[in-house]
C-alpha cells in the first residue's frame, strides 16, 4: 500500500536516508542557490521541504542572509533539522495551506512541488502570501514527463502522490500564478537523464 509522501519522508529521516537524499541533490541545489543569490544583498530565505535543514543550515551562514528558515510536513525531519542546526528557524507545517507570519527574498524548494496533489494551488499561495515584492521562488525538479528514467519513481518508492507533469506545465504554474521574468533550464544532463528542471520567477 502507497504512503502519504510526508509518512515516507518521516521513514526516511528515522532510516537515515535523508542523508544521502541531500548528498544526491548537493550539485544542484547548490547551482540553484547561486543562480538566485548572485545579485542578492541582506536577503531573507525560506526552503520549502527542508527535510533535515541541510540547505538553511548553508543559508544561514552566508554574509548576506539576514533570516534563514525551512518549513516541512514531517516532524521527524524538523526534528532532525533542529538537532543539526541551532541558527536556521524550522516550522512543521502543511506547505499546501500555511501562511507564514513574514515574507521572504527567496523561497527555494527541492523534489517537492510534485509530491502535492495541487502544485498550482501551492505556487499560487507562495506568490500570494510567501513572497516579498521583487521576490523569487525557484524551484528544482528531478520528476518530470521528459525525464524517462524517473518514470518509475512512485512505484519504486511507494508513494501515494506523486503528479508526473511536462516542462511546460510546471512553466505555466509560474506564469499564472503571476510570477515574471520566468526562467528554466536543466541542471546534470546526461546520458538517459534529462537533469534537473530548474525554474525560476519573479514576484
Amino acid at each position: 500500500m502507497k504512503k502519504d509522501p510526508i509518512n515516507v519522508f518521516g521513514d526516511w529521516a528515522l532510516s537515515g536516508r535523508d542523508v544521502r537524499m541531500a548528498h544526491g541533490h548537493a550539485d544542484s541545489v547548490n547551482a540553484m542557490l547561486g543562480q538566485v543569490i548572485t545579485t542578492q544583498k541582506e536577503f531573507s530565505f525560506i526552503d520549502v521541504g527542508c527535510g533535515n535543514g541541510w540547505v538553511v543550515k548553508e543559508m544561514v551562514n552566508h554574509p548576506e542572509c539576514k533570516y534563514a528558515a525551512g518549513v516541512d510536513g514531517s516532524e521527524h525531519m524538523i526534528t532532525r533539522a533542529k538537532s543539526k542546526d541551532e541558527k536556521g528557524n524550522y516550522f512543521c507545517e502543511d506547505i499546501r495551506q500555511w501562511m507564514p507570519k513574514m515574507t521572504f527574498d527567496i523561497v527555494h524548494s527541492m523534489e517537492v512541488f510534485y509530491y502535492v496533489e495541487y502544485p498550482d494551488s501551492l505556487i499560487q499561495n507562495i506568490f500570494d502570501f510567501w513572497l516579498n515584492p521583487r521576490g523569487k521562488l525557484i524551484m528544482g525538479i528531478d520528476f518530470y514527463l521528459e525525464n524517462k528514467s524517473c518514470h518509475t519513481w512512485q512505484e519504486d518508492c511507494g508513494v501515494s502522490i506523486m503528479k508526473l507533469f511536462p516542462k511546460d506545465t510546471w512553466i505555466e504554474y509560474f506564469k499564472s500564478a503571476g510570477f515574471k521574468n520566468i526562467t528554466s533550464h536543466h541542471l546534470g544532463v546526461k546520458e538517459n537523464w534529462e537533469g534537473t528542471l530548474v525554474v525560476m520567477g519573479e514576484k
